[in-house]
């Protein structure tokens, strides 16, 4: 930031720089920098150096000095890169700060010291993230940040990133993933907040602050009695005889394939991994992650050290444990990759094999069943069976039974039998027989024999 008094240069006539072309006449003074002064906004004008070169300043008389106190400018850009509407509005910014006894220090040097998004998006990963966060999480905000934030807004100054390109990246990838764009988009804001505490951005400063999120549908998928049935030859098929190839008839290597023995075997482990999902309602990641060492069998308990919510036991159903027992070992994790030190990661190529083959893939526009869809349907088989929330929590790992409430519309237990006993009664007035057995009528009616249509008691 330079003074007038020591930086020279001769103020002009008053000029009207409303128009870029106007401005691009504005002559030459061949031996010295003059500035042109706009007759609108005191303070506001162009820089012109005998070279040619134009430049949007402002200037201002900092801490509400009077003539005795010299000017301070500021370089707002070349003419070139700003628009006379632009550079306007950004010299109001700057006079109304400092009419509000503020110091501005935004000059050019300062403007290259402030970080670029990208370079934010790293000190945040290596200072933030990493430290404490867990390690899923971590590479999930990695991705979204190589994959959606860096490449849209990494060049941009941390400081001088706007709403509206918050706006524009938050519906770019909404218009084909919304969900996607919330968490990217809520991401974002904790970059901001977290570049607020260390001072990279004034405090306070958050360009996400006023997005308005998509809306989000909550998807419960449970698996019915009949497409557990389908699931479970399915997977008998794939680690027995294997499961049969669907081959593009029409593609130009379709001659090429095998005319017999056209069947894929699915490994042990991945068939072993699925079971235990079902069995348990366990996440994919706490299954393809457990290591022998956490299983205990004599007491039949699974003690994973790292879950989503941290430390968490799991209580092993028999058919769980018989699984476990199944399985053989060849190196550290319960689910082995090629790699005995590893765990297996590859399960998505198989499972969509298998759920192709039990017909739960989803065509014509129905939902597909997700692994995760295996942790909903063991909550909504506990539900139905009347366990209730809280021990349905201690299964699943839920620290609050709030968590595990999303679920409580499944239980049948007072409301079914309400609804039962009013049909029954509406049956009855109207003449039409039983729908209930009667070990059904009689725990209905509190034990009492009750007439039906037909004689039956």
């Amino acid at each position: 930031m330079s003074s007038i008094r020591d930086g020279g240069g001769r103020k002009g006539a008053k000029h009207d720089l409303g128009s870029k072309a106007y401005v691009n006449r504005l002559p030459l003074e061949p031996d010295r920098i003059y500035i042109a002064y706009d007759k609108r906004l005191s303070g506001f004008g162009v820089r012109i150096s005998p070279k040619g070169s134009k430049s949007w300043i402002v200037e201002y008389r900092p801490h509400g000095g009077g003539r005795a106190v010299s000017k301070k400018r500021i370089t707002l850009g070349p003419i070139s890169t700003l628009t006379p509407e632009e550079a306007r509005k950004a010299a109001r910014e700057v006079l109304a700060q400092v009419h509000l006894n503020e110091e501005v220090k935004l000059d050019r040097a300062g403007r290259r010291a402030t970080p670029l998004v990208h370079e934010l998006v790293g000190r945040f990963m290596r200072e933030e993230v990493t430290p404490t966060r867990k390690s899923g999480t971590a590479r999930l905000y990695e991705m979204y940040f190589r994959l959606h934030i860096v490449p849209a807004l990494g060049d941009k100054r941390g400081r001088e990133l706007t709403h509206a390109d918050v706006l524009r990246l938050h519906r770019a990838i909404g218009a084909d993933k919304p969900p996607t764009a919330n968490r990217v988009i809520m991401l974002l804001s904790g970059l901001f907040t977290w570049a607020a505490r260390v001072g990279e951005v004034p405090n306070g400063f958050n360009p996400v602050r006023g997005t308005t999120l998509y809306r989000e549908e909550g998807r419960e998928r449970y698996l019915s009695t009949d497409e557990l049935g389908r699931l479970g030859d399915a997977l008998r098929e794939a680690e027995t005889v294997g499961l049969p190839w669907q081959i593009d008839e029409n593609s130009p290597k379709a001659k090429h394939a095998p005319k017999a023995n056209r069947r894929t075997k699915v490994s042990p482990a991945v068939t072993a991994a699925l079971r235990l999902m079902l069995f348990t309602g366990c996440r994919a990641g706490e299954i393809r992650n457990l290591r022998w060492e956490d299983y205990d069998k004599e007491r039949g308990l699974l003690f994973l050290p790292d879950s989503k919510t941290g430390r968490k036991t799991v209580v092993l159903p028999e058919a769980a444990i018989a699984v476990l027992d199944n399985v053989p070992r060849v190196g550290k994790y319960v689910i082995a990759g090629s790699n005995p030190k590893k765990p297996r990661y590859d399960l998505k190529k198989s499972w969509n094999a298998i759920r192709r083959h039990a017909g739960l893939a989803g065509v014509d526009g129905a939902v597909g069943v997700r692994q995760h869809d295996f942790r909903h349907s063991f909550a909504s088989t506990g539900m139905w069976n009347n366990l209730g929330l809280p021990v349905i929590g201690k299964l699943l790992g839920h620290h609050d039974v709030a968590t595990t409430s999303r679920y409580a519309h499944l239980a049948k237990g007072p409301h079914k039998a309400a609804a039962d006993l009013i049909a029954e009664q509406v049956a009855r007035g109207l003449g039409e027989p039983s729908a209930m057995g009667k070990a059904e009528r009689m725990l209905l009616h509190g034990g009492q024999s009750v007439p039906v249509e037909g004689g039956e008691t």
